[in-house]
């Protein structure tokens, strides 16, 4: 059930600049990192009947099995069987690594590891792409993008001249924004405490901008007043569980519902009144944008192909693979939004 992947082109996602600094979690060491890409089929393993040599994929950091509870539910997307795991660095096959140097084992990253120029993944967390989707555009779709943009279109699902906010202008948040304005929404406002990220999101749709730190009161009050009730839909991409507060807080009671995207940290607390659902606001959570990789990618690139979707400005920066120290920089600064390493012929 494995395919070995040639690796065309690989993003750097803010999660492997994490992982690199492994502040937060127990290393795994020596791994080859990168989750962002795309590439083509090399060769396949037993087992394996959807995919062939030559075909176009993106991997994925969690999976899509077809056979359990979760990936046969219309209303879920957490594969029992491949869903992420941050501390495995090995196939689940046998328990090993694919990836070895002078004897000795280097391990998988979310079972993809794409900062190689050849890749072994299990064929659950390969999405089958249309050929024609140039990799070099479309790779940015196997994680940030399609989480933000999932989260505003499958699980807030905005009316057409709704009003929606947007907690955390980065990319995930700049691709809930670009959900916002697929969905039709009249007014979007962008909440971030960096003022310089409002003139780039206004290439996403954003009509109005909120920075918490010009206010003397909670940002979800000023949300409140500015909309006269409350935001119809808002769409919390920080991680910051003061944020994660506010985005709730500031929609409309009634109607009004919350999504949640950020990763907070582990010992954060959720606090709010109860009162707040019992005026009938909804509070969600997703994970990856409710997408089932292997079924619903594909339908994403072609949102694409059809000039629907606009990934072009997502892509800030793009360098050789071999300067890979230079794209880190670029995220560490915050210059970049997404910059895409191609490997060398």
């Amino acid at each position: 059930m494995e395919v070995r992947i040639k690796i065309l082109y690989t993003a750097l996602c803010h999660t492997d600049v994490y992982f690199w600094e492994a502040k937060g979690q127990t290393p795994v060491f020596p791994r080859i990192l990168g989750h962002e890409a795309g590439g083509i089929v090399e060769s396949v393993g037993e087992g394996v009947t959807e995919l062939a040599p030559g075909d176009h994929v993106l991997p994925v950091f969690t999976g899509e099995c077809k056979e359990c509870a979760h990936c046969k539910s219309e209303e879920s997307n957490m594969c029992d069987l491949l869903r992420i795991n941050v501390d495995r660095g090995v196939m689940i096959g046998d328990g090993k690594s694919r990836f070895t140097i002078s004897g000795q084992p280097i391990f998988h990253f979310v079972g993809t590891s794409t900062f190689s120029e050849y890749t072994v993944i299990h064929v659950g967390c390969l999405a089958k792409i249309n050929p024609e989707a140039p990799l070099d555009k479309v790779c940015i779709l196997s994680c940030g993008i399609s989480t933000g943009l999932g989260a505003t279109l499958n699980v807030a699902k905005p009316a057409k001249g709704s009003t929606v906010a947007i907690f955390g202008l980065g990319a995930v948040g700049l691709a809930a924004m670009e959900g916002a304005r697929l969905a039709g929404a009249s007014r979007i406002i962008g909440v971030d405490i960096n003022p310089a990220k409002y003139e780039q999101a206004k290439k996403f749709g954003c009509t109005e901008f909120v920075n918490p730190k010009d206010h003397d009161k909670p940002v979800q009050e000023v949300l409140i007043e500015l909309t006269n009730g409350g935001v119809d839909r808002s769409v919390e991409c920080t991680g910051n569980i003061n944020a994660m507060i506010s985005a709730f807080e500031c929609v409309h009671d009634g109607w009004g519902v919350a999504v949640l995207v950020g990763v907070p940290h582990k010992d954060d607390q959720f606090k709010t009144h109860p009162m707040n659902f019992l005026s009938e606001k909804t509070l969600k959570g997703t994970f990856f944008g409710n997408y089932k990789p292997r079924t619903d990618l594909p339908n994403v690139v072609e949102m694409y192909m059809k000039k629907e979707l606009e990934l072009e400005k997502f892509i800030t920066h793009s360098v050789p693979f071999s300067e890979i120290n230079t794209a880190f920089d670029l995220m560490l600064k915050g210059e970049s939004l997404r910059c895409i390493m191609r490997m060398e012929d």
